[in-house]
């Protein structure tokens, strides 16, 4: 199902990151995602677009 919907814990385990990155990314509008009352969602549709994009930029040399 391509519009299903995640909650933090589920990307954070489809990220492969820790919960709490999650919640900073989506605070920072960063990852696309939206509340239900205090809840966050996210759609796995556009977390794929997200990664998309996040490997399509250049990296960042410093």
């Amino acid at each position: 199902m391509d519009s299903e919907v995640l909650t933090i814990k589920e990307v954070a385990e489809y990220l492969k990151v820790n919960e709490r990155t999650i919640y900073r990314l989506a605070a920072s509008n960063e990852l696309p995602g939206f509340r239900v009352g205090n809840a966050w969602r996210f759609k796995r549709s556009d977390l794929d677009d997200w990664m998309l994009k996040q490997t399509e930029q250049p990296a960042i040399k410093g």
